[in-house]
């Protein structure tokens, strides 16, 4: 799923692109994208851009006469641009964006439709899509600690809970909580002021630096190989591989459509954390240490990286 480094980088690639244009019209291909009903998206055409703008995961077309087109990409939507009366691709076309001189398509691959666009008037419409996640770029360490601390959960869960952080998604936690040496199932009560504070720097840090290094891949193109996962991580989608920081392989746990990535030897203490499919099939063979898994499996657990 496209998170905050992704979304503002493809605000500002969109921005370049059709603030000040006239959205000529929308040609929608799915009627299962368009979840609003009030104001009807005729109401779009013919409206000159005036913003475009992240909220949340959300990238959002500002257009005059204060109407707000809201797309939340999910976990395959994606944008792409072309020319002007662009064919909508056949089996992933959700929708196209005409501006005239270019026109901007909307796909999502795999067969469930989870993409998702509302048509709201006014910002306190837009409001109503906002679920209230502090953007952590804009704010300090006191208030990051605040919110960290306003529920228990564990810091994984915190960090991608919406209500509670903005635009933070499964890959980027899974680095911001790598580079601050914490543990994905740490409670959040527990952090001391220290240990909140660098994982604030840390997601500060990472998202920085991801947002700087996608921007300069993209290199004033429009941003086409938009994924969760990058071979540049540390720790994300690379289950098994070594550790950056210390050599260690990483682990992983999966839940759900999602996995929690991290370093036993740098998070956790060299302790494993239970999978729970894994724990309930292998029961009292579960391995207790990263040492003591890679022994099962006839490796090393790897040397600290030079």
């Amino acid at each position: 799923m496209p998170e905050l480094p992704d979304v503002e980088v493809y605000c500002e690639a969109l921005e370049q692109r059709v603030a000040g244009r006239e959205l000529v019209r929308v040609r929608l291909r799915s009627p299962f994208l368009l979840r609003s009903v009030r104001p009807p998206l005729s109401e779009v055409e013919g409206r000159t851009v005036v913003s475009v703008r992240r909220v949340g995961k959300r990238i959002v077309f500002g257009l005059e006469g204060e109407l707000f087109l809201a797309i939340h990409l999910m976990i395959a939507g994606r944008f792409r641009w072309a020319g002007p009366s662009a064919k909508v691709p056949g089996r992933v076309g959700l929708a196209a964006f005409d501006f005239g001189y270019g026109t901007l398509l909307l796909t999502e691959a795999g067969s469930k439709r989870r993409a998702a666009m509302h048509l709201v008037a006014g910002e306190d419409g837009l409001a109503t899509l906002d679920r209230g996640g502090l953007e952590v770029l804009r704010a300090g360490p006191e208030a990051f600690r605040a919110r960290l601390k306003a529920e228990n959960h564990t810091l994984k869960r915190a960090l991608i809970d919406p209500r509670l952080f903005s635009g933070i998604g499964n890959a980027y936690s899974d680095e911001i909580l790598h580079r601050a040496r914490q543990s994905p199932m740490r409670w959040t009560t527990r952090l001391s002021e220290e240990q909140a504070d660098r994982l604030y720097r840390s997601a500060v840090d990472v998202l920085t630096e991801w947002t700087d290094r996608l921007r300069a891949q993209a290199g004033g193109r429009f941003p086409a190989k938009v994924t969760a996962f990058h071979p540049e991580m540390a720790v994300h989608g690379r289950y098994r591989e070594p550790c950056p920081r210390c050599g260690a392989p990483v682990q992983r746990i999966v839940y759900a459509e999602n996995e929690c990535n991290y370093c036993a030897r740098c998070q956790t203490g060299g302790r494993l954390l239970a999978d729970r499919a894994l724990s309930r099939l292998l029961k009292k063979d579960w391995p207790k240490t990263v040492e003591e898994l890679e022994e099962r499996l006839g490796g090393s657990a790897g040397e600290p990286a030079g």
